[in-house]
Formats: structure tokens, sequence, C-alpha cells
């Protein structure tokens, strides 16, 4: 994934082979898709929104590309973008992406988790379900890639790693992905991994609850352990939370099948609203040193995955709301949105949310040719 330079919108898409025949195309494959980059960026959804903003824009759009025919059709557009092949999408998504961030920087945690399109479904195929990798942190969108008709994220998920520069980061998945095999494919990367533990694995779960409870019950008598605690307020609300991280790998249930396995840890989430006190206990099991502090880092960083790349998806720019189903345009169309989302994020000139942010590109060209500006149009 990495390379020397930046690579421009065009430069990534270039590497896209155009499905239709040739002598027989009105539009060029590039300039549809970096048109389509840029209407989304300005508040565009879907195709119908696609065209109708590059028609009033066209004279902007002309300082940067051709358009000998003007705009494609949301017609066209729809079916071309269904043509495409999605993986040939994707690895110009990854190409692009690897010339803004090339090299992570050592402990980056790289969230990975799963999101579902749910109006991109019909009678004849599931709604698309898209694994992504978020470099926390930063915000950006590294990959995805969409699980089988037939299969679940445990096959999508080693395939998305293996096409990922991810280098001394820390690689966080949710107990769907904890899985020897998947955390093989981390280790085979140069990456460290912190995976959550459920009754997926019943007797790794069942191993780490007895443990705990033993040494919490004897006040941790002979029982080394490393010990972090946060305390967050506000809004009616006191939560507590309690990192212990132990190094104690014998106790646990077949260590021997997770490569490079050097703790395992529990999370005490107390959370008091109105008077009223709830308790949460999770498990985890990771490659990084048994130390509470890294752990509440890599627990706490995964959940940027939901704030703000899910969140956003659905509120900012409408994912669930899309109902593109055509052979592979669903999958197409999300890709150019968390095009349209890394962009935005990595664009510091501004304060507001993204939701803001698109509305200002939509209408401030100087705006709008700072943030494409950044990525080389």
């Amino acid at each position: 994934m990495e390379t020397e330079k930046p690579v421009s919108l065009a430069e990534a898409f270039s590497i896209i082979v155009d499905p239709r025949v040739a002598g027989r195309n009105t539009h060029d494959l590039v300039e549809m898709l970096v048109v389509s980059v840029c209407a989304m960026l300005c508040g565009a959804d879907n195709f119908v929104d696609i065209h109708a903003w590059a028609e009033a824009r066209l004279d902007w759009l002309r300082r940067f590309m051709k358009l000998e025919h003007g705009i494609a059709s949301h017609d066209t557009l729809g079916r071309v973008f269904g043509m495409l092949d999605a993986r040939a999408v994707e690895s110009s998504f990854r190409r692009w992406v690897s010339g803004l961030i090339p090299v992570l920087e050592p402990g980056t945690v790289v969230a990975v988790d799963g999101k579902t399109s749910r109006r991109s479904g019909s009678e004849a195929r599931r709604p698309l379900h898209l694994v992504s990798a978020l470099a926390a942190g930063v915000g950006v969108v590294l990959g995805q890639e969409a699980t089988a008709q037939k299969s679940n994220e445990i096959t999508a998920i080693p395939l998305l790693l293996q096409t990922l520069a991810i280098k001394g980061a820390i690689v966080t998945i949710d107990a769907a992905g904890t899985h020897a095999p998947i955390a093989t494919v981390i280790r085979d990367k140069q990456a460290d991994y912190v995976l959550a533990v459920k009754d997926n694995q019943p007797n790794l779960a069942e191993s780490i609850r007895d443990f705990f409870a033993t040494g919490k019950a004897n006040q941790w008598a002979n029982v080394r352990h490393d010990y972090y605690e946060t305390v967050e307020k506000g809004h009616g609300r006191i939560e507590v939370r309690r990192y212990y991280a132990f190094g104690y790998l014998d106790s646990l249930s077949n260590p021997e099948q997770w490569p490079g396995l050097k703790m395992f840890g529990v999370v005490q989430s107390e959370r008091t609203i109105k008077g009223k006190t709830s308790m949460d206990e999770r498990l985890y099991i990771g490659s990084i040193p048994p130390n509470a502090r890294k752990l509440a880092h890599a627990v706490r960083s995964h959940w940027e995955v939901e704030n703000r790349l899910h969140w956003c998806l659905d509120v900012c720019l409408n994912d669930d709301q899309a109902r593109a189903r055509v052979k592979n345009s669903a999958q197409n169309l999300a890709a150019v949105r968390r095009m349209v989302l890394n962009i935005l994020r990595l664009d510091k000139s501004r304060k507001g949310g993204i939701k803001t942010r698109r509305l200002v590109a939509s209408t401030s060209d100087s705006y709008r040719e700072q943030l494409l500006g950044m990525v080389a149009i």
C-alpha cells in the first residue's frame, strides 16, 4: 500500500478498466468518477444529486477537467457504477489513501469493524455489508472489504488486513473477529492486536473470568497485575472505567493458538445515571505488553470506528438511506463516500462537523478548491 508521493484522484482512478464498449462512450470514466467525488463532497448523496450538482457547477468543473460532452445523466452514472469492478475501485481507493498516509505512526490503533448499508438490499440479495479499517486519532479510512453474500466478517477481515500497510500498528477488533487465523494475519503484517473476547470463544472467556474472580476475591495476593482507572462526568452521568492487565498466560485456555500473545485484560465500566448504577465487564486478549494504560488506549480508540465512521456515514453522508442496488453500484458508491469522508476529516482549517463542511463546500468555491487541493484533484 505504500507509495512515494501523493496520488491525485485522477491518477488513482486511472487504474480502473472501463467496462464499456470501446468507441461507444460519450463520457470519460475518470472524469465521471472525479465529478462524483466533487459532488458528494458538496452534499450529493445519490446519482440524481451528483448529476444535478455537476450540471449547476459545470463551468467550475471545467477548470480542472475537459468534460467535453458535459455531465453524464444519473442513469448513465448508475449504470457505469454498477458495471465497474468493485475490487478495482477499492484498489484505487487504497492507492489514493496510501499517498495521503504512506506510513502509520508506531502504536496507531487501527479499528476494524463492519457496517451494513441497510437500504442497499433487495429480494435477490442481502444489503451491502462492508468491513472497514479506520486509523484512530487521524480518523481516516484505510480500506474496506465487502462480505460475500453467503459469508460473514470472519472471511472479509483477513482479506482486508492483507492489503493494508499496518506495520507497528495495534489492530482492534470486536469479538466477531476474535479468531486465531485473524490474529496470525495481523502478526504476519508486523502489527499487534487487541481482540475482544465473548462467548464465541467460551473456554477462553471462562478462563479469563475465573482468573479474574479468583484474584479479586483474594485481593490480588501474589498476583501481579497492572491497573488503570478513569472517571468521566457529564450530563448527569458518572462513569468509572477500571482496566486490569495480566501476563499469566498459562492460566488461559489454549493460549498457544494465539500468535505473539502477551496479555489478557478485563475492563469494568461502572455507570451511574440519576442515582442508578449499572456494571459492565468486557474481556480482551492482546499481543501488547500487560500494560493497563495501553489497553485502555486501544479499547477507547476502537470506539472511534462507531463514532467517527459509522455514525458519520449515516448521519452526515446518509449511508443508511442509500438505495443504489444495481450490481456493484452500492459498493462502488460506498468507496466514494469514504473518500469524501477522508478528505473532510483531513481538513484542519475549519471548525464544525462533516455535515457543516459539506454545506460550506457546496457554496464556497475557495473552500472546495482548498479541500480538493489537499488531494490534488
